[in-house]
């Protein structure tokens, strides 16, 4: 197994009084896709905005590629290689694919005047259908507006745009929420593709048979802490569903054991976000 590209130490966050994680701890190795998993309030946001440098950690340490990270804004994290995709994308609808994939980072070409730089509309033109076809999407206009895209295809432009940012992870924070089937079908298409290409997946869903299908592994929060960590595959969506809602907390935040009646079929409770 490779290096881990992301190891969590003793995170813990507090709101004044309130404890909303603690003592969670694992790593993630390149290449792998890591579903987080739980019920509603187990932690599951915190820990995100945790990772994305929306919010800083109350204590524990963050490692990327072995070395001590910390994150001062989302910029940040995205400039360090962890690119957050939430599920409204983030995207400007009205925008070109182009501008959205280059959102925030334009290419910018000389003129003849000294000093004076415009937007090199064409590289980005070019560059952004390239980053599209590293996922298998082809859309052959790139000034096409972004709210005239399938879901699917929206989805797409997003992580184009973190491709763009040479991001080494790529947290998914539910990316089938209100898809239809075929356009739920493209998004999961679209992580096999970026494994494939051996960038780390942190995904969040409520959706057991998508984490089943794309995750290698799944870590369970259960009250702030990690009840379990299991790697997925043979699991079904409803052995997933029941480990989730029966569960209990580890008190150390490290792993335990699966039980006989860990195999058994249930019922996933929670379709809300954490």
């Amino acid at each position: 197994m490779d290096q881990p590209i992301l190891e969590l130490e003793r995170i813990g966050k507090r709101y004044g009084a309130v404890e909303a994680l603690a003592d969670v701890a694992f790593s993630v190795p390149r290449g792998q896709t890591l579903a987080i998993c739980g019920d509603n309030g187990a932690g599951k946001s915190t820990l995100i905005r945790i990772i994305s440098g929306a919010q800083p950690p109350s204590e524990g340490t963050i490692r990327l590629k072995g070395r001590p990270a910390t994150f001062a804004s989302p910029a940040d994290a995205l400039a360090k290689g962890v690119a957050t995709i939430y599920q409204d994308l983030a995207l400007a609808p009205r925008l070109a694919i182009y501008q959205n994939v280059f959102l925030g980072s334009e290419l910018r070409k000389r003129t003849w005047l000294p000093g004076l730089k415009v937007l090199d509309k064409k590289a980005m033109r070019v560059q952004a259908r390239r980053h599209l076809e590293r996922l298998r999407i082809s859309i052959p206009d790139m000034d096409r507006p972004v709210q005239a895209l399938s879901g699917g295809q929206r989805q797409a432009v997003a992580i184009a745009r973190a491709l763009r940012w040479d991001a080494e992870i790529v947290i998914m924070d539910e990316p089938t929420a209100a898809l239809g089937v075929k356009e739920t079908r493209q998004v999961l298409d679209l992580v096999h593709e970026i494994k494939d290409q051996r960038i780390t997946v942190l995904l969040i869903s409520h959706n057991m048979h998508d984490v089943v299908e794309v995750a290698d592994r799944a870590v369970i929060l259960k009250a702030g802490r990690v009840a379990n960590d299991v790697m997925l595959a043979g699991w079904t969506a409803d052995q997933l569903s029941h480990e989730i809602m029966n569960r209990e907390a580890s008190p150390s935040g490290t792993r335990k054991a699966l039980s006989e009646d860990d195999g058994k079929c249930g019922q996933f409770a929670g379709a809300g976000r954490s």
